[in-house]
């Protein structure tokens, strides 16, 4: 039986109240669920993304179930907008404890076909977009001086090919890479840097994969776990990369694919 000093303990570890989390791509399938389930264990939120109105419908539905958010709206390609943002979760909330880079996009298509326009979007938001927040985000948690979580989200084609993914599954790789040299740059600041890596999960952006029932059914027998993901089922991951738990951890990434990659 667990001791009452046990159970502290464990929660302790876990405990991410009165944090700071600044959510890029906030009111997309990950981000959404980032944004919740951090603000319902306790953490402030900064929700931020493209679109004013779902950022402040998000806001409110954090704010319905007693959490504590604000949102403020940019694109996270343009730098002013990103340094915009940052300034404005310090000012809001006094400094940021946890980045979590969400926003991405993806456009598959034969290399032949793909407009040079279009690959370089997907390069920009996928990459630049989370190479921005970290550059102005880390600013804040070295000059803080008391550590921080950053997460960035890559994903099981940052390993893996995939025809029609040439935009893609290099922008995840680069995720990838970016995680494993930041947690060497930053480990003396005591900042962790690790990064989330999907499979499918039901979002907006992967829906189409669903309606597929061909491709649904095919895609499913990689998975050992008999399903493909949904945006709760990496909340675990989130808390636990948020929180003291994960201290010892950074450069890492964390393939949360029912088992897609194992085998």
């Amino acid at each position: 039986m667990a001791t009452k000093k046990g159970v502290d303990l464990l929660k302790d570890l876990f405990d991410v109240s009165g944090k700071v989390a600044l959510i890029t791509g906030a009111t997309g399938g990950f981000g959404r669920a980032s944004a919740m389930g951090l603000a319902m264990a306790g953490a402030k939120v900064m929700a931020t993304g493209r679109t004013d109105d779902k950022l402040k419908a998000l806001v409110e539905d954090i704010e319905k179930e007693g959490g504590v958010a604000a949102c403020s709206a940019g694109s996270p390609v343009d730098h002013e907008d990103v340094k915009r943002v940052v300034k404005d979760t310090v000012e809001r909330f006094g400094g940021i404890d946890i980045l979590i880079t969400a926003a991405g996009v993806n456009k598959p298509s034969p290399i032949v076909e793909q407009p040079v326009g279009e690959w370089e979007m997907i390069m920009d938001v996928n990459v630049k977009g989370t190479w921005l927040y970290c550059k102005e985000v880390g600013k804040v948690m070295i000059d803080q001086g008391r550590g921080g979580k950053v997460i960035l989200l890559s994903s099981t084609r940052g390993m893996l090919g995939m025809a029609n993914y040439t935009g893609y599954s290099p922008s995840k790789g680069a995720i990838s890479l970016l995680t494993k040299s930041l947690g060497c740059e930053w480990g003396p600041h005591k900042i962790n840097v690790n990064a989330i890596a999907p499979t499918v999960f039901r979002t907006a952006l992967t829906q189409w994969m669903f309606d597929d029932n061909e491709f649904y059914k095919n895609f499913l027998k990689r998975i050992p776990i008999g399903r493909l993901g949904e945006p709760e089922d990496f909340l675990g991951t989130v808390i636990f990369l948020s929180s003291r738990a994960s201290d010892f951890m950074t450069g890492a990434v964390l393939y949360v694919d029912g088992g897609y990659t194992a085998g």
